[in-house]
């Protein structure tokens, strides 16, 4: 029998309102009955974690940096049970779950690092005439309530991603994780309490995101908004939130830029990576390879070799360790997938291997003569299909790049250092990654994006800052004479 989950609030399992089946998208096999919060208990949510922020924003640094370590050894002893969980929710295979695990401790021991080193700096007021006199220096402190809205993709990263760095700050969080994926966030509740973190600093609660957006993005309380997920429900939420501080990330089509004069041992290990920065969890991963754009004098040897690539990789169930693709998310997912690449081939592209579904699971797919205005091109397909487009010059090849309404990561790679330096200026991108894929990341570098790809920066400390408030003292030496 499929147990049964609660919400945690103010450090206390809580029984829910209603229940809904999390099914496992690969076998879908019923796996958990979930605790959905109503509006009224996410209010309790944030209340709780409202009362708890007026004592935490005092807990001194060395005593949060001491819980993020905590809970990151505790992750760190139940590896495999945790990859286990999050395979079986997110039907993400078996080594993708693994090294999810291993970037959460990072990033959680990159969030307790961060805790010692808050710091501020002094401001020398003398530099105007009229602040002679004067002593000041600056100081950052917490915002408060930390509504944190989760995607199903990196269930336990993007929630570290969130939940470290508004801990490290001294902030106390109301959790709402992905409708698929709640069991990889409920985990952290015992982890946490038994590290020491108080009551009521972090609460969970799994709910429609839908029914409980307004509550967590309106409410008094809340002073900060972290959301993952698409654009459309990207610019809901920054309506919603007023005048609150918000960081969105909301995806891309992400491009990678092949330049002409590689060796073919060089493009051999330049498909390798592509063909792992496109298909990587099924290509469910905000910065996978979407639009691949290859010198002419490249493209054919280099779409073959990819090709090859692509239908090597083994279909199988995300428990074993050799399976390389399996479901997508969801029958949705898989149903909107199917219409976009049928319009796509209807138009004229032509699919070079794969494209055929089994179900919910498409065969790792490689396109070619995709036209302009079809989905595949303009939107962000979050599935394993990877276009590829041939270029004369690198003029062409950066503003091909730029043709898209996102901008997260963007990846290039070239032997010429102007070719280089004239990718890092002018593609439009949060990061521009030179002779590397763009689904390459790191969990404490600045990860965000432009355009429609969202607002603000991740990265525990690039995080952090936006979970603070600068605060300027000022001392007047001589304010009163005699």
């Amino acid at each position: 029998m499929a147990a049964e989950t609660q919400l945690w609030i103010n450090g206390e399992w809580v029984k829910a309102q209603r229940y809904v089946t999390l099914e496992n998208p690969h076998t879908e096999e019923d796996i958990a009955h979930i605790g959905y919060a109503s509006v009224a208990q996410a209010n309790d949510a944030i209340q709780a974690a409202q009362e708890a922020f007026l004592t935490f924003r005092e807990t001194p640094a060395w005593q949060r940096a001491h819980i993020l370590r905590s809970v990151a050894e505790l992750i760190a002893d139940r590896r495999d049970e945790l990859a286990e969980t999050i395979a079986r929710e997110a039907g993400k295979p078996m080594r993708a779950a693994k090294g999810e695990v291993n970037r959460t401790v990072e990033t959680y021991r990159f969030a307790a690092e961060a805790a010692r080193d808050i710091r501020g700096e002094s401001i020398p007021l003398d530099a105007a005439p009229n602040g002679e006199g004067y002593m000041a220096y600056t100081i950052q402190r917490p915002l408060g309530v930390v509504a944190a809205i989760t995607p199903f993709n990196f269930p336990m990263n993007l929630v570290a991603h969130k939940v470290g760095p508004a801990i490290a700050a001294g902030n106390t969080i109301v959790l709402k994780p992905a409708e698929q994926t709640p069991l990889s966030a409920l985990v952290l509740a015992k982890l946490f309490k038994d590290a020491g973190l108080p009551d009521g600093v972090l609460n969970i609660i799994p709910g429609d995101g839908k029914e409980l957006s307004e509550a967590l993005t309106t409410h008094p309380d809340v002073a900060f908004v972290t959301f993952t997920g698409s654009p459309r429900v990207g610019k809901l939420i920054r309506a919603q939130a007023g005048l609150r501080k918000v960081t969105l990330e909301l995806g891309s089509n992400s491009p990678l830029l092949i330049d002409a004069g590689f060796q073919q041992s060089e493009l051999e290990q330049i498909a390798d990576e592509t063909v792992q920065g496109a298909f990587t969890y099924n290509g469910q991963v905000c910065i996978s390879i979407q639009r691949v754009y290859v010198h002419q004098s490249h493209y054919d040897e280099f779409t073959q070799m990819l090709a090859k690539r692509a239908a090597a990789l083994r279909i199988g169930d995300p428990l074993d360790e050799k399976t390389d693709i399996c479901s997508l998310i969801n029958q949705a997912a898989a149903d909107r997938l199917k219409q976009w690449l049928d319009s796509a081939v209807e138009k004229g592209a032509k699919v070079v291997t794969g494209g055929h579904f089994q179900r919910r699971v498409l065969e790792p797919t490689v396109l070619v003569d995709v036209p302009a205005d079809t989905q595949l091109r303009t939107e962000e397909a979050f599935g394993p299909i990877v276009l590829v487009e041939p270029f004369a010059t690198w003029s062409e090849a950066i503003a091909k790049a730029n043709h898209s309404k996102y901008g997260l990561n963007a990846g290039a790679f070239t032997k010429q250092l102007d070719h280089a330096l004239e990718a890092s200026r002018k593609i439009e991108a949060g990061a521009v990654l030179i002779n590397q894929v763009p689904t390459f990341r790191v969990d404490q570098m600045p990860y965000g994006g432009v355009k429609e790809s969202g607002t603000g920066r991740e990265g525990v400390r690039y995080a952090m800052q936006d979970m603070m408030d600068i605060k300027m003292v000022a001392f007047r030496s001589s304010a009163f004479h005699k």
